[in-house]
């Protein structure tokens, strides 16, 4: 199995400022970086090869410790892409660099569990209550989908040859992958009636996605929490940091 670890995300503002860099990647929580805290998860889930898409800040910080440090692009559909042609023909495991919990044994197990699901592109979905639980007062990260309350995961699992297939669907659903309204309008004018009227269910969007793609995609109920707490604001930067002292 490879890994590809998406760390071009910048920032500004106040986030930019507390972290001392632009570059979301490099910031520091639990004494390392998040960008390192994604290698090593890669690592210890299995990896052989880790390529990581990133600007000069990033090949410094990091090349010594993975086997490849792919050039940036301008635009972040571009960087997905760098990062799935990086899987080649190999299964692949795509991170962001944005997960500041994140460990080896949660990924090793959603890896081995999307295998024995025999399923070919895998999201990790966390129960509401369990990710409640993890990070209690943690800013708002759950989605509601029927009688069910979801935390989505930050980490795709790809078998064998297939991300490179659904290049073009894959940069959409990676992007939309923390929206399930933005899934449901990607999937098509029935899926987002069935959102609209809180009928629409995790098996929806597995069928539709399947129809769309033609691979069989399937969530990986039950992750861990760690998989889906990712740092996009300066409040979920605060609160990482002081979840590391209390949590």
């Amino acid at each position: 199995m490879n890994a590809a670890i998406t760390a071009g995300g910048r920032v500004g503002g106040e986030l930019a400022s507390q972290i001392g860099s632009e570059v979301k990647a490099l910031a520091r929580v639990r004494g390392i970086t998040l960008l390192d805290a994604a290698i090593d998860a890669a690592r210890l889930a299995g990896a052989a090869r880790i390529s990581v898409i990133g600007g000069d800040e990033v090949r410094r910080h990091c090349a010594s410790r993975v086997d490849a440090v792919v050039a940036e692009a301008p635009d972040g559909r571009d960087n997905l892409r760098l990062a799935i042609e990086s899987g080649a023909t190999e299964p692949l495991l795509l991170l962001s660099s944005d997960l500041p919990f994140v460990t080896g044994a949660p990924v090793a197990e959603f890896v081995e569990r999307a295998r024995a699901a025999r399923v070919e592109l895998a999201l990790p979905l966390a129960r509401g209550s369990d990710y409640e639980h993890a990070f209690p007062g943690a800013p708002p990260h759950l989605t509601r989908l029927g009688d069910e309350r979801v935390a989505n995961g930050s980490v795709v699992y790809f078998a064998a040859g297939v991300a490179p297939k659904v290049l073009s669907v894959s940069q959409q659903f990676f992007d939309a992958r923390k929206s399930l309204l933005r899934m449901a309008v990607l999937l098509g004018p029935g899926l987002l009636l069935r959102f609209a009227a809180r009928r629409l269910r995790i098996e929806h969007l597995e069928a539709r996605a399947q129809r769309v793609l033609g691979i069989r995609a399937g969530a990986i109920r039950d992750a861990s929490p760690s998989l889906c707490f990712d740092i996009d604001t300066i409040d979920d930067y605060r609160y990482a940091l002081a979840y590391q002292t209390s949590g």
